[in-house]
């Protein structure tokens, strides 16, 4: 996993948690990879990969079943794309209309755009 310096690891790691239910990779009641399994797999010492799984509970996106692992909520999906909604609505967006103002991009353009990328993505990238 490529990290990005500007943002704490254990958060990355959650947002590779939050795609992976997004996309339906890990299903609500589903048993997901363990704290190693994770912590291998995005090559991270297991404490970072334990702080993520601590975030995730406190959201209630994931929680664990003592001696046979963690999984994901039983409202997980919607819990995460609440989460990943208001992110986006509140973060992402009063960045991308302060740069359409400032190169004078219209909303038709962007949906112009919006709907080629829909046509040319796989059924993966579009969930």
């Amino acid at each position: 996993m490529d990290f990005d310096n500007g943002k704490p690891i254990y958060l990355q790691i959650v947002d590779f948690f939050y795609e992976n239910i997004l996309i339906e990779r890990w299903l609500e009641e589903e048993r997901i990879p363990s704290v190693r399994e994770i912590a291998v797999m995005v090559e991270v010492n297991p404490n970072t990969a334990i702080r993520a799984f601590n975030h995730l509970q406190e959201q209630e996106v994931i929680y664990n079943k003592r001696g046979i692992g963690y999984f994901v909520s039983k409202n997980g999906y919607k819990t995460v794309l609440d989460i990943k909604k208001k992110e986006f609505m509140e973060e992402t967006l009063p960045d991308v209309f302060k740069k359409m103002r400032l190169l004078d991009v219209n909303f038709e353009e962007v949906k112009k755009s919006y709907n080629e990328y829909l046509n040319n993505t796989t059924d993966y990238e579009k969930k």
